[in-house]
């Protein structure tokens, strides 16, 4: 039986955590989301939704507008929705694998966004999940195509293939150097950008970014997947650079650093989510360089990263809590796994 992907050991054997396909798509004879009604939308969700179903029964529907917040921020803390898709009122659909590691949304951006994620470098096979799951539901629908530009999109930035490749890495070492002002304009070269831990307009935490293509017109999914691959494996190459010079020449503080953060986890009371993020980088750092001479937890670091973000924690007690409140739940995990 398949595993959620951030469950999998093999986001904890690299800097690439995960691999993400996601694929945008419009059904031809509804508007696109900026013009739709409240009657138009309900329609779409409802045949997009059947279409999706109909076509596998790899995915259940979610009414994910009927949750609770905190119950809906789980679902963008596993990376299974983005900010926007949670934003806005009208009609929308989520169709999910039960290993949560293939999702659709429907009317995010898009009429329709199909996304897989596999854990590690898996971004040949997420691309093979998605197609197939493209190709079923086209056989329901029909999406808006051009035959010179490709798939037409909300963004212009994703017509053609409709394709955003990325990975989620972890960076700590090129974090703590100028990093905005070095490899982001260099990348961006390649039409790559790097964006924060859940994608465009949020922030890094945990020296954890996402690294993506930004254009689609013009180029084939075989292009923007390999061009992706080489970019990220240069800046992988100078965080091991990066690492190489700080343990040469500052070995003792990193030591230190990676040793304080682990005292710090087994022994906090009260610790916000971002100070918890920078010590888990920290700590993943150790274990990666085998620095760190502690047990490893059960559970992979980023699982544990995901597991102390705020929708994760008020779902564990079934209540709203305040953020000192969450903060003290917050430490409580934490000391449970790594205080031994």
């Amino acid at each position: 039986m398949s595993i959620p992907w951030y469950q999998e050991s093999l986001t904890d054997h690299s800097e690439i955590l995960s691999s993400r396909i996601r694929l945008a798509r419009n059904i031809k004879k509804y508007p696109f989301r900026r013009k739709l009604t409240g009657d138009d939308a309900s329609a779409m969700v409802e045949e997009a939704t059947l279409a999706v179903t109909g076509a596998s029964t790899f995915f259940r529907s979610l009414d994910i507008q009927s949750l609770a917040k905190p119950e809906q921020n789980v679902f963008l803390e596993k990376h299974i929705v983005s900010p926007e898709f949670l934003n806005g009122n009208l009609p929308k659909g989520l169709l999910i694998s039960d290993d949560q590691n293939v999702s659709v949304m429907v009317n995010e951006e898009d009429h329709v966004r199909i996304q897989a994620i596999k854990p590690g470098e898996g971004l040949t096979l997420a691309y093979e999940t998605a197609g197939q799951i493209d190709d079923l539901i086209e056989e329901r629908v029909e999406f808006a195509f051009h035959t010179e530009y490709g798939y037409l999109t909300a963004c212009p930035t994703n017509t053609g293939t409709g394709l955003r490749a990325s990975y989620m890495i972890h960076l700590p070492c090129l974090s703590k150097s100028d990093m905005p002002n070095t490899i982001l304009p260099q990348i961006a070269k390649f039409g790559v950008t790097m964006r924060g831990i859940y994608g465009e307009g949020t922030a890094p935490m945990g020296s954890i970014y996402q690294i993506s293509n930004q254009n689609t017109l013009g180029k084939s999914e075989e292009d923007i997947i390999l061009g992706l691959q080489n970019v990220t494996r240069n800046v992988l190459a100078k965080e091991h650079m990066a690492r190489h010079k700080l343990l040469v020449t500052q070995k003792s503080q990193i030591e230190d650093t990676v040793y304080r953060a682990y005292g710090i986890l087994a022994n906090s009371r009260l610790i916000s989510a971002k100070e918890a993020m920078d010590l888990l980088s920290d700590i993943r750092l150790g274990y990666i360089t085998k620095i760190l001479e502690k047990p490893k937890p059960t559970k992979q670091i980023y699982q544990i990263m995901m597991e102390i973000q705020p929708g994760h924690l008020q779902r564990s007690v079934g209540e709203e809590m305040t953020e000192q409140e969450r903060d003290k739940i917050r430490a409580n995990y934490l000391r449970e796994i790594f205080e031994n």
